[in-house]
């Protein structure tokens, strides 16, 4: 008999919309595995740039994929270490500038064909949180619960233009807007895995809504589900990094 799959509880979405922190929360409370299938995509631009391999040769950026020599280590309230080729790069993946090189290279089919299998390999007991932007629709279409956040390219930038203020970065909130309009536009026109809900996807709008807000609606969400364990109560602790 095969064993049934460990169960996954995809959160997908836009750049900002909080994804990063939501998927961290709920992973950490319910003790499952996380994925952050995004910063496999920035560690993968950020290697590109460590090779001189052009964020437009397809090729060279498939080999790259394959071959990827990354780790994650989890913190707590934080995000987890990342160490590429035996260098930590945890705040370098972090920058706009890679984020930005991030999208150019997802939007390629070889190399979402090369990571795919590697997320995958991410789906262990007792279950697994996967934050991204493609998930639901593509990684992991028969999850048991899939979330879909959004939020305003204004808002959006908002956040991000605060939390850079908060460690010092000097940035003009104008260009972030437009940063994330562009980077908004390239994914949702590539030709694969396009950034959209899946079709039983759960949208949740952010806008007004704290981290603890949306945590505890995909808690109700978990709890109203029969294919997951009963989860009587959440010992919720926020404060983890976006």
């Amino acid at each position: 008999m095969i064993p049934k799959a460990a169960p996954v509880i995809t959160v997908d979405g836009a750049s900002g919309t909080g994804k990063g922190t939501v998927s961290q929360l709920v992973a950490t409370q319910l003790g499952w595995k996380l994925l952050d299938s995004g910063a496999l995509y920035r560690v993968l631009a950020l290697a590109a740039q460590k090779h001189s391999v052009a964020l437009d040769h397809e090729k060279a950026l498939d080999v790259l994929a394959e071959y990827l020599d990354v780790q994650f280590i989890a913190q707590l309230n934080d995000f987890p270490l990342v160490i590429l080729e035996g260098e930590e790069v945890t705040g370098t993946i972090r920058t706009e500038i890679i984020g930005n090189a991030a999208s150019i290279v997802a939007a390629l089919p070889a190399v979402r064909a090369a990571l795919l299998s590697r997320q995958r390999a991410f789906r262990e007991y007792p279950g697994l949180v996967a934050d991204g932007r493609d998930m639901g629709t593509v990684v992991f279409p028969d999850a048991e619960l899939k979330i879909f956040l959004f939020a305003s390219p204004e808002e959006r930038a908002l956040r991000r233009y605060n939390q850079l203020k908060e460690r010092g970065v000097s940035v003009n909130l104008g260009d972030l807007i437009k940063e994330l309009q562009e980077r908004d536009k390239r994914d949702q026109e590539r030709i694969v895995a396009p950034l959209k809900p899946a079709n039983d996807a759960i949208c949740i709008d952010t806008n007004r809504l704290s981290v603890e807000d949306v945590v505890e609606r995909i808690v109700r969400e978990i709890q109203g589900k029969k294919a997951f364990p009963a989860i009587s109560e959440l010992n919720l602790e926020f404060g983890m990094a976006e």
